[in-house]
C-alpha cells in the first residue's frame, strides 16, 4: 500500500488491471480504471495550470457527467479540497457559499457563467465551464494537458472535501471532511455490504452530496466494481438495467416510484443482490411493500453530511422496517438526554451522538459552532432524536429541531406521522408545532391524500382517537397536494411552519 494518505492514492495505487471496466454510460461509453487515472491526470494538470494549489478549494456546480466525477478525483489528486454544490442552488445561495469557502476555481454550467463570474470577481476566483454532456472550457483545457501527474502527498487529517449541510434550518455550514474520513467510511461499507469486483452498481443519484459522490462512487472504485452512470432517475431504465446489475443505491423516492411501476416484479429484480436506501427515512410501509413485490428487503442506513454513514441494517440478519440498523464497525453511537448530555438507557428517546473515524473535522471557519456540537469525549451531537432498542438497532424518531412541546409535553413528530400514514387514504404526512396561546405549541398535521380519496379532517381525527395520548393528537389536520422538500428529498418543515404560523392566532 502507498504511504500517501491521499484518497486518490488509496483508491488507485494498487490497481492490478487498468483495462477493468469502471463506468458505463447510457450512450454506450465505457471508461476503464486506467482511463479514469489518465483523465484525472489531465484534469489535475489543468487545475494546477489554473493556479490551484494544495489546500485550495475547487467549487463545482455542474450537472452529473463522467467529467464531473473526474473533476472530483482530480481535485483530490491535486491535494485541493472539493466543494460540490447542488445544481438547484440560486445565485443568492451561491454568493454565500463562495464568500464563505473562498474557492480558487469555480466550475459551473456555461448557462450560469454570467451570474457566477460577478460573484467570482469579488473573491478573486477563476471560472471554468462544464455542461451536462461533459463539454466546456474545463474539458477542453484538460484534453490538451498531459496524463502523467504525481499525486500530491496528503496526511489522514488533510481536507479532501467541504460539504455544505442541507440548511433545512438556518444558514448552511461547511462540513470539513478529511482523506481519512472518506477512505475509512467507504472501506468499512465495502466490507459491510459485501462489495466485490463482480458488482455492478446502478448509479442514479446526484453527485453533489455524500450519498451519490462518496458512498456510491468511492465504494464502487475501492471494490474494483463497475457502475452504470445515469444522469437522472428513470424507473423504466432502472428496471431494464436490473437484469445485469447487482446493486441500487437510492433515496426513498426511488423506491416509491419504482413500486408505482407495474414492471417491478420478483423476476425483474432476480439478478439484483442489494437495494440500499438513505438520505431520508424510508416508510416502514414502503419497506414491507418492496419485500412483498420483489422478495428483497431494502437495506436502510443512516448517515449525515458531517459523518458520512454511521449505521446500517445488517447484510445478513433482519433488516427491521423503520430502523437504521447497528453502528458500523469502528463507529460508536449513544443516546443522551439533550439537556444534561447524560447517556440514557436502551429504549429511551433522546439525542443521538456518534464517534468514529467517519466523523468530520468540524465546520469550516466556525470554531465556536464546532466546539458546541462536540462533547468533551469526542462524540458528535447529531441533532437527530432516536433510541437504541434492546437488540441494539438504532431508530431515528425525528430532528431535535422538529420536536414539538405542547402543554409541557414532548411530542415526537415521527410517532404521530407513523399513525397518520397508516390511515386509509393518506399518502404521507408531516407533523409540526405552531405557536399556540394556550399550549405553547399546537400539534398540527399536514396531510397529502391519495388520489381520489375523500378524506377529511374529522376522518383522520377519528382514526387517531385511542391510538395516541391526547396531548399528541393534532389540534388541526390540514390538506395539501404535496409536501415541500429540499433536493435531497427531506421534508422542509420550516417552510410549513412559516406557511401556517398564524393558524392558532386569536382573531
Amino acid at each position: 500500500m502507498s504511504n500517501n494518505a491521499n484518497l486518490f492514492s488509496r483508491l488507485f495505487d494498487q490497481l492490478d488491471d487498468p483495462a477493468r471496466l469502471a463506468i458505463e454510460t447510457p450512450d454506450g461509453a465505457r471508461i476503464s480504471y486506467g482511463d479514469l487515472i489518465a483523465l484525472s491526470g489531465r484534469y489535475a494538470n489543468y487545475l494546477v495550470s489554473r493556479g490551484v494549489k494544495p489546500g485550495d478549494r475547487v467549487a463545482s456546480q455542474t450537472e452529473k457527467s463522467v467529467p464531473a466525477l473526474v473533476l472530483y478525483l482530480a481535485t483530490v489528486r491535486a491535494g485541493a479540497v472539493f466543494l460540490p454544490l447542488n445544481t438547484a442552488y440560486t445565485l443568492n445561495e451561491l454568493d454565500y457559499f463562495f464568500d464563505d469557502a473562498e474557492p480558487a476555481l469555480i466550475v459551473c454550467d456555461p448557462s450560469k457563467t454570467g451570474g457566477i463570474e460577478a460573484i467570482a470577481d469579488k473573491i478573486g476566483a477563476k471560472v471554468d465551464t462544464l455542461d451536462a454532456n461533459g463539454h466546456g472550457s474545463l474539458a477542453d483545457g484538460a484534453a490538451a494537458a498531459d496524463t502523467a501527474f504525481a499525486t500530491v502527498a496528503r496526511t489522514d487529517d488533510d481536507l479532501a472535501a467541504i460539504l455544505y449541510t442541507s440548511g433545512t434550518t438556518g444558514r448552511s455550514k461547511g462540513a470539513m471532511l478529511t482523506h481519512a474520513n472518506l477512505a475509512s467510511n467507504s472501506l468499512t461499507l465495502k466490507e459491510v455490504w459485501r462489495f466485490t469486483d463482480e458488482d455492478v452498481l446502478i448509479h442514479a443519484l446526484p453527485i453533489y452530496h455524500t450519498h451519490g459522490l462518496f458512498v456510491a462512487s468511492n465504494i464502487t472504485l475501492f471494490s474494483r466494481a463497475a457502475m452504470i452512470f445515469l444522469n437522472k432517475f428513470d424507473a423504466d431504465r432502472i428496471i431494464d438495467l436490473m437484469a445485469r446489475a447487482t446493486v441500487l443505491m437510492g433515496v426513498p423516492t426511488f423506491y416509491t416510484r419504482l413500486l408505482a411501476n407495474p414492471r417491478l416484479t420478483k423476476e425483474a429484480t432476480s439478478h439484483m443482490r442489494l437495494f440500499v436506501s438513505g438520505s431520508a427515512p424510508l416508510l416502514a410501509e414502503t419497506h414491507r411493500e418492496w419485500s412483498a413485490r420483489t422478495g428483497h428487503a431494502v437495506l436502510e442506513r443512516y448517515g449525515m453530511t458531517e459523518t458520512n454513514m454511521n449505521t446500517s441494517n445488517p447484510y445478513d440478519g433482519e433488516r427491521v422496517p423503520g430502523a437504521v440498523g447497528f453502528p458500523l464497525p469502528g463507529v460508536s453511537a449513544r443516546v443522551t438526554d439533550p439537556d444534561t448530555g447524560k447517556e440514557l438507557p436502551r429504549g429511551e428517546i433522546g439525542m443521538i451522538e456518534v464517534k468514529g473515524p467517519n466523523v468530520f473535522k468540524g465546520y469550516w471557519r466556525m470554531p465556536e459552532k464546532t466546539r458546541s456540537e462536540f462533547r468533551p469525549d469526542g462524540f458528535f451531537i447529531t441533532g437527530d432524536l432516536g433510541k437504541i432498542d434492546d437488540r441494539g438497532y438504532v431508530h431515528i424518531v425525528g430532528r431535535g429541531k422538529d420536536l414539538v412541546i405542547s402543554g409541557g409535553f414532548n411530542v415526537y413528530p415521527k410517532e404521530v406521522e407513523s399513525e397518520i400514514d397508516a390511515v386509509a387514504g393518506v399518502t404521507e404526512s408531516a407533523v409540526i408545532g405552531l405557536p399556540h396561546g394556550d399550549l405553547g405549541e399546537g400539534v398540527t398535521a399536514v396531510v397529502v391524500r391519495e388520489n381520489g380519496a375523500a378524506l377529511e379532517e374529522a376522518d383522520v381525527m377519528r382514526a387517531l382517537d385511542g391510538r395516541l395520548a391526547k396531548f399528541k393528537l393534532p389540534k388541526r389536520v390540514l390538506f395539501i397536494d404535496e409536501l415541500p422538500r429540499n433536493t435531497m428529498g427531506k421534508v422542509q418543515k420550516n417552510v410549513l411552519r412559516d406557511a401556517y404560523a398564524k393558524l392558532y392566532a386569536k382573531p
